[in-house]
């Protein structure tokens, strides 16, 4: 019988999906199902099971060794099991397999049974069951921005394009049709996409559901993005800032909170349209950016996207129809109720299990405080002087990686949402690499220095 975790309970719909699940594998001849999980970093891992083993993995979990994952287990106390979620089954297209393939997303649990707290996906599983006990059930839509370069050691683009641009031999749109035709043949629908600002970069936006549903759907994006690349001989990369002077790529989450079928972001009557719900979210995220950064943005490298002079949030503001601000309230369509916010700051090479939990988490501490919404920001923030700014009491985000730590580390919002394990584990590994990038020579400092000191 399949056995409970605490978060979830045992139903006729877990009954069903079972049931789908196994009947599928057994009608479509799928030869192999690949179990998916995440490390602490948000690198995919994944092993394959023949459909023999299926029922018992589904049952039971298949055991691993954890040592041997970034951020799990000790050596001492390796074993490690991972259960497939059988909501997350879907059959996926491999190149040079004549076979369907299928994949599932798993959560990982100790030998006793128990969820393992130092899996990405439980940390969102717990958040999203504190935000149901207030009746709220969270939703996410990010816009997901990448660059194609012609190799991994390089960044030569494909073209010269910029926002929106279209020419007929433009090889960059054939690559997102495939992408978009693969994502949504495994079940993740897409809004929009296109071309966007710098030479080669893309944008892919996934449309609206569940945090937990859109994190997965998040890393298989990831995957498909690269595999359909790979393909024809090109690289993808979601490297925040693969290039100096270009803009870099973000991960624009837009966010919402609804009670039941009702919007609770949303109130007609206010000026904003936002209700106190929402205005309590928005103080929250702006009370708690800089302590949540280091997880938005995990990588030395998302520090040089985070700068001024290239459409960056880098000041802790909000704004209607101002895309400087670093929290974003979208105008909705005449006539809609679809209050939403847009947190500017993420990059799509997170973990996204990590940053919608602190996304959500520091929203609903802002409605638990009654955080207040500060004032408007009205202006491009970027033309302001610092004597304007800080007059406005307009603050900014960390400048480097090492900053985001130091808040990081002194935050209790996000030592409780982490956990003991995941936060420790986070924080040392992201010092170690600090540590290393601070050793490292540049070529910048070769290129300035050397001919003439």
């Amino acid at each position: 019988m399949w056995s409970r975790g605490p978060l979830g309970r045992q139903t006729g719909r877990m009954e069903r999906q079972l049931e789908y699940v196994l009947r599928t594998v057994e009608e479509r001849n799928v030869r192999f199902v690949r179990l998916w999980f995440t490390d602490v970093q948000g690198m995919l891992k994944s092993f394959a099971i023949t459909p023999a083993e299926l029922e018992d993995a589904l049952d039971s979990g298949m055991e691993f060794d954890g040592s041997c994952i970034d951020g799990f287990s000790r050596i001492q106390e390796s074993d490690m099991m991972a259960r497939p979620d059988p909501g997350t089954f879907e059959l996926v297209h491999v190149p040079g397999e004549e076979a369907p393939v299928a994949r599932m997303f798993c959560d990982i649990y100790t030998p006793s049974g128990e969820p393992f707290d130092g899996d990405p996906r439980y940390v969102l599983k717990r958040t999203l069951e504190k935000a149901r006990e207030r009746g709220f059930t969270f939703y996410v839509s990010p816009e997901m921005e990448y660059f194609y370069f012609r190799s991994s050691t390089e960044p030569v683009p494909l073209d010269q394009a910029s926002y929106f641009d279209l020419t007929p031999s433009d090889e960059a749109s054939e690559l997102r049709k495939q992408t978009i035709l693969a994502l949504e043949s495994m079940g993740i629908p897409v809004q929009y996409s296109h071309h966007e600002i710098a030479p080669s970069q893309q944008e892919i936006d996934l449309r609206y559901t569940d945090a937990l549903t859109m994190a997965d759907n998040v890393m298989a994006f990831r995957m498909v993005v690269k595999e359909v690349a790979q393909s024809r001989g090109v690289y993808a990369t979601f490297m925040p800032k693969p290039v100096a002077g270009w803009n870099g790529s973000a991960m624009h989450t837009h966010l919402s909170l609804f009670e039941g079928d009702v919007n609770a972001f949303h109130d007609a009557g206010d000026e904003y349209g936002l209700s106190t719900v929402a205005k309590g979210f928005i103080g929250g995220l702006l009370h708690h950016a800089k302590e949540i950064t280091a997880v938005t943005n995990q990588w030395v490298n998302s520090y040089k996207r985070l700068i001024p002079g290239f459409e960056a949030p880098v000041y802790i503001c909000w704004a209607r129809n101002n895309r400087s601000a670093l929290v974003r309230v979208p105008i909705p369509r005449r006539g809609e109720s679809g209050s939403r916010v847009e947190y500017r700051a993420p990059d799509p090479a997170c973990n996204p299990y990590l940053a919608f939990s602190l996304m959500l988490a520091a929203g609903l501490r802002g409605i638990e405080k009654g955080y207040d919404l500060p004032p408007e920001a009205t202006n491009n923030i970027y033309e302001m002087t610092p004597e304007e700014r800080m007059a406005e009491g307009i603050d900014s985000l960390p400048n480097s990686l090492s900053e985001a730590l130091d808040a990081m580390e002194h935050s209790d919002l996000v030592a409780e949402v982490l956990g003991e394990h995941v936060f420790d584990y986070f924080l040392r590994n992201k010092r170690l690499e600090w540590a290393d990038y601070k050793s490292y020579v540049t070529p910048f400092e070769v290129n300035r220095y050397l001919g003439t000191l």
